[in-house]
């Protein structure tokens, strides 16, 4: 009967775990494993996983490539040239900023967290060259420009008539940029409409590879995605280098970028908005590939209004609304996940056991 009663227990545990649902908060145990969270097969910055771990006075051989990126995003001095491939005081500092804007532990030492938001894809527009402000997390480029023009705002925005990507077509592509513009049109009193004439349109929006004239040019696959210049520049440039979708249903590539998601968040920059330290908001600087970010959150609102206002039909309750449900529901899912693993332990000490 021994045997019996071990295997009927296995089958009532194994069927306790995946029909139940938690009744009781689980216990949060910090995770000892290293987990690098980006897919690095294609990654511009893939080299960097040998960096993992790495603090003050290791010396590992590429480091200086690392120096390269922090100087890059504003985190280093600029002068600076001769990078050495040893963590020095200037990279502890460096990395300890980049931990402080990005919302990451700060540990100035580059752990998996770090490393995993380092090697993300991103804007490629300066963390640091910017004003923050204190009280919020939303910033703004340096003299907080906006586009100083009689009030209702209205701007125009055309396509690079040479500089496109062959593989979606025109419709879609004005389809996924109307939808970008009017998810901020909806917070402020500005109008934005396509024009024919891209030379005279205020915002300017084109695909390039490498150096491409601005001084900012791009890197390749799954490295920088897209920059955009503080108003009133209207210059809005993407990388071609990438596997843009606009159905990741479609697109099976895993290293497939959302073009609704990128725009979305250079139309920030458009306006007038740097970086912000939040996550979950569309200003935030990093997007994994095949991942969707569409929705602008509180801080992205609340950073943009500063500069222009309200839209007066917008209602501020609705989005507390949406950020709740959406925050209660990520809460619970976590707390679910918790749950599961713990109850995942005891079955297999229970296996052991047997």
């Amino acid at each position: 009967m021994f045997p019996f009663f071990s295997y009927f227990t296995l089958v009532v545990s194994f069927s306790f775990l995946f029909h139940s649902h938690p009744c009781f908060p689980a216990r949060i145990v910090t995770d000892p494993s290293t987990v690098i969270t980006v897919d690095t097969r294609n990654s511009t910055w893939h080299d960097f996983t040998r960096f993992l771990d790495a603090g003050m006075g290791s010396q590992v051989r590429g480091m200086s490539e690392l120096k390269q990126y922090f100087q890059r995003f504003g985190y280093l001095p600029i002068p600076e040239t001769n990078f050495t491939d040893t963590f020095d005081d200037q990279l502890e500092s460096a990395v300890t900023m980049y931990q402080t804007k990005l919302g990451l532990p700060v540990t100035g030492k580059l752990d998996s967290d770090t490393i995993s938001t380092i090697m993300s894809p991103r804007c490629g527009v300066s963390d640091t060259n910017h004003t923050l402000k204190t009280t919020k997390h939303f910033t703004y480029f340096n003299g907080k420009p906006r586009w100083n023009r009689p009030s209702p705002v209205t701007l125009t925005y055309a396509f690079s008539p040479g500089n496109l990507i062959d593989y979606i077509n025109m419709s879609e592509m004005r389809a996924v940029f109307k939808r970008s513009f009017s998810r901020w049109a909806l917070v402020i009193p500005v109008t934005f409409y396509e024009s024919e004439d891209y030379y005279s349109a205020d915002i300017r929006i084109g695909f390039y590879r490498g150096d491409h004239g601005d001084g900012e040019p791009f890197d390749g696959v799954l490295g920088v995605l897209a920059h955009a210049f503080s108003p009133e520049n209207g210059r809005f440039h993407l990388d071609a280098a990438e596997t843009w979708a606009i159905d990741f249903n479609q697109v099976k590539s895993k290293a497939a970028v959302d073009l609704e998601s990128v725009a979305t968040h250079e139309i920030g920059h458009v306006l007038g908005l740097a970086h912000t330290s939040v996550k979950e908001a569309v200003m935030y600087p990093s997007l994994s590939p095949r991942t969707k970010k569409v929705d602008l959150k509180i801080d992205d609102v609340e950073g943009v209004q500063a500069l222009y206002g309200s839209n007066p039909n917008f209602k501020f309750s609705s989005l507390l609304e949406s950020e709740n449900s959406s925050n209660n529901g990520l809460s619970l899912r976590r707390r679910s996940s918790k749950w599961t693993m713990s109850l995942v332990v005891v079955v297999l000490n229970l296996i052991m056991f047997l």
